[in-house]
């Protein structure tokens, strides 16, 4: 009888063990390095911010999308090499962040070679290539192929998103407040910026479970912005307390997702987008805040208390 009840708690401990497995998780990824000075610190005073934030948060390796171009100092150099000797990771981001479909191919991978021959020697460097606005062509597709075929050709993959919502919009709108003398409210600035990232990500893991039939390491958009400084040890614990957890962004881009070319009528937006519309989900494919209408609106409201403009 023993022997028995014992087997069936083994049978049920094997069947729920998948359950286990299928734990939310996401890479943190921030765009744009070094960025411009935002509406609270100067870039140093971010970037050394951000790192002690991420410490506190305990997230063991974040990756930075690095623009050479925009090293145009000494310290400029120094903010980079900061992020990899606190243990995290750089990428190509293109050395001038420019559109693919504005762009040339010849000229956009010029353009990636530059900050290839600027990143290729520096420690923390990964061979990951993240499409600047995240257009890979839109919709032409000779341009698309020539592209994907050149980054492999370069022994790059693309350093794709599963996960965005548009935290670049809120720090321009916290920037535009701010010059305006406007009053900001900063506890309903971080609310709101840790709400939309959240909803985000499960926004993302539902879809892309639709589209191909389980949960991989998510991959979330975030840029260097003083609202990461600020928000990003909030942001860790909020997703942690709704069931992710934070991965490396080694872990991510080992997923099989890593190959993934999906071919749809416009190559631009998130994987997550991308794998569903190919996988003829309906519209929307997009997280609701990646709508401007409607995360200025949530802005205006919550954090300088204005009625949202019509």
């Amino acid at each position: 009888m023993l022997r028995g009840l014992l087997s069936i708690m083994a049978l049920l401990l094997l069947t729920l063990a998948p359950a286990a497995s299928a734990q939310k998780r996401i890479a943190l990824t921030f765009d744009d390095t070094p960025r411009s000075v935002g509406a609270f610190f100067t870039k140093q005073e971010r970037s050394a911010r951000l790192i002690t934030e991420l410490k506190k948060a305990r997230v063991a390796q974040a990756a930075f999308f690095v623009n050479p171009g925009n090293v145009r100092a000494t310290a400029d150099e120094a903010l980079v090499e900061s992020y990899v000797r606190a243990g995290h990771v750089i990428a190509n981001h293109g050395f001038s962040h420019p559109h693919l479909n504005q762009s040339s191919v010849a000229a956009y991978l010029a353009d990636i070679d530059k900050a290839e021959a600027w990143l290729k020697p520096r420690h923390g460097y990964r061979p990951w290539f993240r499409y600047p606005f995240l257009d890979e062509g839109g919709s032409d597709k000779a341009k698309r192929d020539a592209v994907r075929a050149g980054l492999a050709a370069r022994g790059l993959t693309n350093g794709y998103v599963t996960a965005e919502g548009s935290d670049w919009n809120l720090e321009q709108l916290t920037i535009d407040a701010k010059k305006a003398g406007k009053t900001i409210d900063m506890a309903g600035l971080r609310d709101l910026y840790v709400e939309t990232h959240v909803e985000a990500a499960d926004f993302a893991d539902a879809l892309v479970i639709k589209a191909i039939g389980r949960s991989p390491p998510h991959v979330m958009l975030l840029h260097e912005t003083d609202l990461a400084a600020l928000y990003i040890a909030d942001l860790v614990g909020a997703l942690r307390a709704d069931g992710w957890e934070i991965v490396t962004a080694d872990t991510a881009y080992a997923d099989p997702l890593k190959t993934a070319a999906p071919d749809v009528p416009s190559a631009n937006g998130t994987l997550t987008e991308l794998l569903a519309w190919e996988k003829g989900l309906l519209a929307p494919r997009w997280y609701a805040r990646n709508d401007l209408k409607i995360a200025n609106a949530f802005f205006a409201e919550r954090v300088l208390h204005e009625k949202p403009a019509p």
